[in-house]
């Protein structure tokens, strides 16, 4: 039996989150620019994309740039940039054949304008359909998106729109840029990183986290399978005991 029949079709994570990891690092041990493994995790995406849709995953949020990347040097960021551009219009193919929904997250107003302009005509053209939605977190920082949300709630609750004591998790969920998704069940990080880097902090809460040294140009389907089955074999108790649950 391979991979891909292991994974048990009902138990499926409802929102998968990866931390896309090792573009750089994969290029310098190859003696090539960082801008290269950029360009081949490029092809990751896809697999990993096509591979969620064929299985009924129906949320998918990649990490692919952060607001901390702008610090990057010059160079690479002008080239992350433009590979976005030419990989949306490279994969409105696929997210067409797969009837895959393209959503964005983050300060989109800093992305170049024709990166933004590009982004916003595939969320528009694939806004009807409904296999899965892909969210790409652009020029997005966690703690920003929590202070953001803390100031908006600030203003309404000072104009009388809301009370401070109505303010619980159902409505911070509802003024976060994943406001149309549900929580995250499992959050992948490639490379042999171990950490969160400023990705989702509120909706992790009680993702489990699977954490891989295969850099993320090698990243292929039967590794995301490998994550899934890891996934299906943990018990989730959301703090209650294990007797609980049966």
């Amino acid at each position: 039996m391979n991979l891909k029949e292991q994974i048990n079709k009902k138990n499926l994570p409802a929102h998968l989150a990866i931390i896309m990891d090792g573009n750089g690092r994969w290029a310098k041990q190859q003696g090539l620019m960082r801008v290269v493994g950029h360009e081949n995790g490029t092809k990751s995406v896809r697999q990993t994309v096509e591979a969620c849709a064929e299985l009924g995953i129906q949320n998918l949020t990649l990490y692919a740039f952060s607001t901390e990347n702008w610090n990057r040097p010059k160079l690479e960021v002008q080239t992350l940039m433009k590979l976005l551009v030419k990989s949306l219009k490279k994969e409105m193919k696929t997210f067409q054949d797969n009837n895959i929904k393209l959503c964005a997250i983050g300060n989109l107003n800093d992305l170049p304008k024709k990166a933004h302009r590009e982004l916003l005509d595939v969320i528009e053209k694939t806004k009807n359909n409904t296999n899965m939605t892909l969210t790409l977190a652009l020029s997005y920082g966690s703690r920003e998106e929590i202070v953001n949300v803390i100031k908006e709630l600030s203003v309404k609750v000072k104009n009388n729109i809301i009370s401070a004591e109505s303010i619980d998790e159902s409505i911070i969920n509802k003024h976060l840029y994943t406001q149309n998704l549900p929580d995250v069940d499992l959050l992948i990080r490639t490379s042999g990183e171990q950490r969160i880097s400023n990705f989702l902090l509120w909706q992790i809460a009680y993702a489990e986290l699977y954490f891989t040294d295969v850099l993320w140009p090698d990243f292929t389907k039967e590794n995301l399978y490998e994550a899934i089955i890891n996934y299906q074999n943990r018990e989730r108790r959301f703090g209650k005991t294990s007797e609980q649950l049966t």
